[in-house]
């Protein structure tokens, strides 16, 4: 997956924006102004994202493309993810789609369910 394919991924995703809070080498990716992904633009060799705390200790150990993530993110609810670890596509979307769902389900509930009209 390369960043193009990345970044339309995440714009797809309704309410989705994009923007560099943190200087012109990270895009963020949030949902209602909640982040779910971020990642560097200049050498795309990771992401990051958000994950279930359980999950993303059995996604460290099942993938070795996966790992904690960087230093300014919470250990316990956010993955690394190298790109170069030759994870498949698919998979790379739907942990960034349970990213995104993990952000919405958190969201207050008009927020949420203008996200779920949107998805149907």
């Amino acid at each position: 997956m390369d960043l193009i394919t990345f970044r339309d991924f995440c714009i797809s995703l309704p309410e989705t924006t994009e923007g560099f809070p943190f200087g012109p080498e990270v895009i963020v990716f949030k949902v209602c102004n909640k982040i779910f992904a971020l990642c560097d633009v200049d050498e795309f060799k990771s992401i990051n994202l958000k994950c279930d705390p359980l999950i993303a200790i059995e996604l460290r150990e099942e993938y070795p493309g996966i790992v904690n993530p960087g230093f300014h993110m919470n250990k316990q609810h956010w993955n690394t993810i190298e790109m170069n670890a030759g994870l498949p596509i698919p998979l790379v979307k739907q942990w960034t789609r349970d990213s995104y769902d993990l952000i919405v389900a958190k969201l207050p509930e008009k927020e949420r369910e203008l996200i779920q009209n949107l998805l149907l």
